[in-house]
């Protein structure tokens, strides 16, 4: 079957998720703001859950159309063809949201849709009562300017639980930014990485799976798996060629720190159930006794902010140690921080800036290509 495909991302990590949407072979490819949309069988459907890094989830597509009323949502949701997935036992909850549109109640929107999908799958099965004691199928609605969207959720839980991080420390960072940051920062299967901040691990280990091509989602399953439509021997199919494509010859080292010692064993602990701890090594150390590589490398991490876990001075005075440390060597440094005064306290102004999100969080993501001595900040 074909399908139109929707992956939502975190805002400023489209660009990076529509590359890979190209390289895994969906087709059409569109973008837009915290989505990407494209087109693919059944294989691409499984492919894209267990290897997109920076997608959120994987829906598919069953319709868009004008809803400026509850009666054109009845009847745009009606047309469509919710039999070609659910069954006569499925579950098939609603969930969504409306943003500047006419039609601005979500629950009201809620059950008209549900309505409308009972009507639908009432005149194909003939059935007056649906159990929905089989597998789930989530219909998520958005309406937009008064424009509905109406897809299924083939993902389940979202793409970022990769099935590693049952724990995290206090302020841990999205799976799929990390991997987002390490796709920025063109991780490959040699790169000699470092994070002195590593927390729970998180950019340190999807840099791993990165540079060793580990599929992000092969240690998890999809609500997907479940459906009859969708043949189980697709799932087994991409599962083998996630397998094969491992770059298991990869030299790729990570070394991480952390001034907390319970930080550290997490993430040792969050590394070997990701299958990449003979790839990393970790250790307890201030950022400030942090020393730069005499070769090429890659540094990507996320200080604390000051929100939460550290009040703003203390946060900052960590910056600008960690920009005394980053002085030297040939260490190419991303660093995600949502501090507007960051350059300042870091002593030096970044050679380029990507916004991003964290969450809910504006950030910036600062790159410093090539790292210059740091100067004293001026007072304000």
């Amino acid at each position: 079957m074909q399908y139109r495909l929707i992956a939502p991302c975190l805002f400023g990590l489209e660009g990076i998720l529509a590359g890979e949407v190209k390289r895994m072979g969906g087709e059409d490819v569109k973008t837009t703001d915290g989505r990407v949309e494209f087109s693919g069988d059944d294989h691409i459907l499984c492919r894209a859950n267990l290897c997109l890094r920076t997608a959120e989830r994987v829906l598919i597509k069953l319709g868009e159309f004008d809803a400026r009323s509850f009666t054109e949502l009845f009847d745009g949701v009606r047309a469509l063809p919710f039999e070609a997935f659910v069954g006569k036992q499925d579950a098939f909850p609603v969930k969504g949201y409306a943003l500047h549109s006419a039609l601005h109640s979500v629950p009201d929107c809620q059950k008209i849709i549900k309505k409308a999908a009972v009507e639908r799958l009432h005149e194909k099965y003939g059935l007056s009562w649906f159990e929905e004691t089989g597998p789930v199928h989530q219909i998520q609605f958005s309406i937009l300017r008064d424009r509905a969207t109406i897809m299924l959720d083939t993902s389940g839980v979202g793409l970022h639980k990769r099935g590693y991080r049952k724990n995290a420390n206090e302020a841990p960072i999205k799976e799929t930014l990390a991997a987002g940051m390490a796709d920025i920062a063109f991780v490959k299967r040699d790169t000699e990485f470092y994070d002195p901040c590593c927390g729970s691990g998180t950019i340190l280990i999807e840099a791993a799976m990165k540079a060793l091509n580990l599929p992000a989602g092969m240690g998890r399953t999809f609500a997907a798996q479940k459906w009859d439509c969708i043949p189980a021997s697709v799932w087994r199919e991409e599962r083998a060629r996630g397998l094969d494509l491992i770059r298991r010859d990869a030299s790729f080292v990570g070394y991480a720190s952390d001034i907390d010692p319970a930080a550290v064993e997490l993430t040792l602990e969050n590394a070997r159930k990701a299958g990449v701890s003979k790839q990393v090594h970790v250790r307890v150390r201030d950022v400030a006794e942090f020393r730069p590589s005499d070769n090429e490398a890659v540094l990507i991490t996320n200080p604390p902010y000051g929100e939460r876990l550290l009040d703003q001075q203390k946060a900052r005075e960590i910056l600008s140690a960690m920009g005394k440390a980053c002085a030297r060597g040939k260490t190419r440094y991303l660093i995600i921080s949502p501090d507007e005064e960051f350059e300042r306290y870091f002593g030096r102004r970044a050679d380029k800036r990507r916004k991003l999100y964290n969450g809910m969080l504006k950030c910036n993501l600062y790159l410093y290509d090539s790292p210059r001595p740091p100067r004293k900040p001026k007072d304000h």
